[in-house]
Order: structure tokens, then C-alpha cells, then sequence
């Protein structure tokens, strides 16, 4: 068999209109003081490959319409749903009174690693990660159910944002799908 890479065509992609019409995974991400709109880009293409309810975009974090964004959203901040707000932790507690169980990728002394991180079926989570420097705010890892940590095994401590992003979302509908 002679293996070649599918056109844009055979991907069969979603409208913009047909995406906001299918039903979304139960999560949605909140981003808390990210520098870089680099990153709030590439986030928003990992919701959208992910069907994120929304992206919650707090403190300093850069919205769209910014050309930033979308060269690295590749239209993605047209797709997804998002909203701005202004403190993440007034955002968490709002978010846990709507029913979210509300996870703080962060490291810390009682950090669940990622692999032993059981989603609850039928419940909604919040994701919220931090910023590059800072991390997750002190204030919502102190609200957080509980923080989420990917294990690594080199010599930093941390990954990009964005690439965080991608490892607990995909892990996330991974084991929703088994």
C-alpha cells in the first residue's frame, strides 16, 4: 500500500457555522495572565480540534481580533467560543457555582499527576493553566479542586503553555472516549 498525505479536501473540516452547531466536549479552558498571543493562538486551535466549550481569556491575556492570535489560531478564534474576564479567580468560583470541577495545571505538594488523573463521567471540568513565567495565579490554585501535574522526567521543570495545553485536553477527551 502506497501511503499518502490526505488534501485539505479529503480532512472533510467543519464551517465555522457547522462548528458551533455540533455538541462540545464538556470542559473549557481558562487561560490566566498569558503573555504570549502566540500561545492564546495556539490554544484557541487545540480547543478547537478538541471541541472545547469555551476559552475563558483572563487579566492580561491578549483577545481577539488580534493578528497575533489568528496567524497562530489559523481561524480558530472564529470557531470556538471565548470570553473575557477581567480576575480568573472571581471567574473560577463562578465557574464551580455553575457545576465545573474546576483544575489547576500547576505543580504542587498535592498535585495529581496526569496519569492518574480519573475524569469523573458526566462532569464538567475547567482547566485553567497559567501564566509562562508565573504559572497558575496563587489565588485559583487555592480555589482549584485540585491541580493537574504532567509528569516530566528531564532537566527543566516546565513546558510551554500552549504544548501543556495540548497533553491534559487531549488526555482529557482520550479517556472520556474509552
Amino acid at each position: 500500500m502506497t501511503v499518502t498525505k490526505l488534501s485539505l479536501d479529503q480532512l472533510n473540516r467543519l464551517s465555522v457555522d457547522a462548528f458551533k452547531e455540533i455538541p462540545k466536549n464538556d470542559f473549557v479552558v481558562v487561560l490566566d495572565d498569558i503573555r504570549s498571543m502566540n500561545n492564546v493562538g495556539s490554544v484557541f486551535r487545540t480547543a478547537d480540534a478538541f471541541l472545547a466549550e469555551k476559552i475563558y481569556l483572563c487579566g492580561i491575556t491578549a483577545q481577539p481580533p488580534h493578528r497575533e492570535i489568528t496567524k497562530t489560531a489559523i481561524g480558530a478564534d472564529e470557531s470556538v467560543a471565548w470570553a473575557y474576564a477581567p480576575n480568573a479567580a472571581v471567574l473560577v468560583a463562578d465557574l464551580q457555582k455553575q457545576g465545573y470541577v474546576v483544575v489547576a495545571v500547576e505543580q504542587t505538594n498535592g498535585s495529581v499527576l496526569l496519569n492518574d488523573f480519573a475524569p469523573v463521567p458526566a462532569k464538567k471540568y475547567a482547566f485553567v493553566l497559567g501564566n509562562e513565567v508565573f504559572g497558575v495565579s496563587e489565588a485559583v490554585v487555592q480555589l482549584a479542586d485540585f491541580c493537574l501535574e504532567v509528569p516530566q522526567f528531564g532537566t527543566k521543570h516546565s513546558l510551554n503553555v500552549s504544548v501543556t495545553t495540548g497533553i491534559v485536553v487531549w488526555d482529557f477527551v482520550s479517556k472520556r472516549m474509552q
